[in-house]
């Protein structure tokens, strides 16, 4: 039987009073919205804090352990479901691409925030009990301004949100971000913006770096001086991150999804991702499709 997974919008949700923004209790969206709790995309980023529940959730294939005080973020595109052992509540909120752009004069301002870096390891979080009151306070705030009967004060909720993500970010203390000045900050951001934009097409760092105007070397030292990485696996990493979101289509066969990702043809692809990945394309699609959140 073959099955797509499914990529939501933002229009696809109507609990809140503007169409850029959900906001909403998570056990109500949990049981309203089932389906969700399978295998799907966004198209706009979403985070939940959890006060209750226990059980897995899984970030573009990595695994984490569901549990009170932990918040997790997510960027558009990320694959994601859950699968939870115990009732749980907390909040949600979805917002689109576009939410802040009538408040910041900078749009790239939610990069400086290491939770949507869109690396799962960097999105997921457990917070101290000061923070959780703290942003537990947030929420209600912004849930109360959607219970009103008149407009929503769309800045105000803004500016919420704006003051959840300060907190949530000084409580995780991500004081090597800081350490980065802004002309290598730049760069490096750049770097992943292009890889975003060309990895079905550049695989080499020199290449990325021809578009950035530095040499190669440069470009691999700030990749391994201030993201512990090569570039090379950096390009690398985002190829087989999607051939894993395509692999769990399966509507696509591994013929196709090497085509999608401009291999020469199929052996090459599964030579690439046996390499990388210690198991073949379609192991992994087997084992995913058997056990989804490991076996431990």
């Amino acid at each position: 039987m073959k099955r797509l997974i499914p990529v939501y919008d933002i229009q696809n949700f109507s609990e809140y009073k503007n169409d850029g923004i959900l906001v909403s209790r998570f056990g109500y969206y949990s049981k309203q919205h089932h389906h969700l709790h399978s295998a799907h995309r966004h198209s706009f980023y979403h985070f939940v804090f959890f006060t209750k529940g226990t059980g897995k959730q899984q970030i573009d294939f990595k695994t984490f352990d569901v549990k009170p005080d932990l918040i997790y973020f997510m960027v558009p595109g990320q694959v994601h479901s859950w699968n939870f052992d115990s009732e749980p509540d907390g909040y949600l909120i979805n917002f689109s691409t576009s939410y802040f752009s009538s408040l910041l004069l900078k749009q790239e301002y939610l990069d400086k925030f290491s939770f949507f870096s869109g690396k799962p390891e960097q999105q997921v979080l457990v917070l101290d009990t000061d923070t959780s009151e703290n942003i537990t306070t947030i929420f209600e705030a912004i849930l109360k301004e959607g219970e009103q009967e008149n407009t929503i004060n769309d800045d105000l909720v803004k500016v919420l949100l704006l003051q959840l993500f300060i907190a949530v970010d000084r409580s995780t203390n991500h004081a090597a971000n800081q350490e980065i000045n802004p002309y290598n900050h730049t760069i490096l951001k750049n770097f992943q913006h292009l890889i975003e934009e060309n990895y079905t097409k550049l695989r080499l760092p020199k290449q990325y770096a021809e578009l950035l105007y530095i040499t190669p070397n440069h470009l691999n030292a700030l990749c391994n001086d201030f993201l512990g990485t090569s570039a090379g696996k950096l390009i690398r990493d985002r190829i087989i991150l999607e051939a894993k979101r395509l692999l769990i289509n399966l509507d696509l066969r591994v013929v196709e999804i090497a085509e999608k990702l401009n291999f020469e043809d199929q052996s090459y692809f599964v030579k690439f991702f046996k390499k990388y990945e210690g198991t073949t394309p379609d192991r992994f699609r087997k084992q995913y499709l058997t056990t989804p959140y490991g076996t431990e």
